[in-house]
């Protein structure tokens, strides 16, 4: 959509854009902290998720718990598992069973290229976090992970500490 305007006093003419929506930020939904301590992230990836209407309301409300939950390849379907969705409080009869496993929505290839780095490297997929997109669909960030030992967590714990006496150095 154009706006054409003429400007009388030098006889130009002046076409004019409307400016375009500036993207809204994702509404987070839950976030799996636990996942980044306990595992090492080397991809994430972005699923959507099939789900009825009383686990949407639900999310909405904040009732999404993704400790503990992993995603699967079964029948050529992504699945995600063992991930607990609150009870809707004004559902009846058609509410939701909490600990279902729900379905993830990817394209074909990306699901065999995960499911070939998955047999292979011998790694996970864990859920990172759920949000709802600037669309209002329910998202999922996969992270295509490692798991770490306790070694490793050491090390971070150190780097974590070190900056944070950096930033409060740098305060001084």
């Amino acid at each position: 959509m154009h706006y054409i305007y003429k400007d009388t006093s030098n006889d130009k003419v002046i076409i004019a854009m409307p400016q375009k929506k500036q993207k809204e930020e994702r509404k987070t939904i839950a976030v799996n902290r636990k996942a980044r301590h306990d595992y090492a992230v080397l991809e994430t990836y972005e699923a959507g998720i099939s789900l009825t209407g009383t686990e949407v309301k639900s999310c909405r409300a904040g009732g999404v718990t993704l400790s503990d939950s992993y995603a699967c390849i079964l029948n050529g379907q992504l699945r995600l598992i063992n991930t607990h969705i609150a009870l809707y409080d004004q559902g009846n009869i058609f509410n939701h069973e909490p600990k279902r496993q729900r379905t993830l929505l990817m394209h074909k290839r990306e699901i065999l290229r995960l499911k070939k780095s998955i047999e292979a490297k011998g790694l996970t997929l864990i859920p990172l976090a759920m949000y709802f997109s600037p669309k209002s669909k329910v998202k999922v960030e996969l992270g295509l992970c490692r798991g770490k030992n306790t070694i490793d967590k050491r090390e971070d714990m150190k780097k974590r500490m070190d900056e944070l006496d950096m930033k409060r150095s740098m305060k001084r």
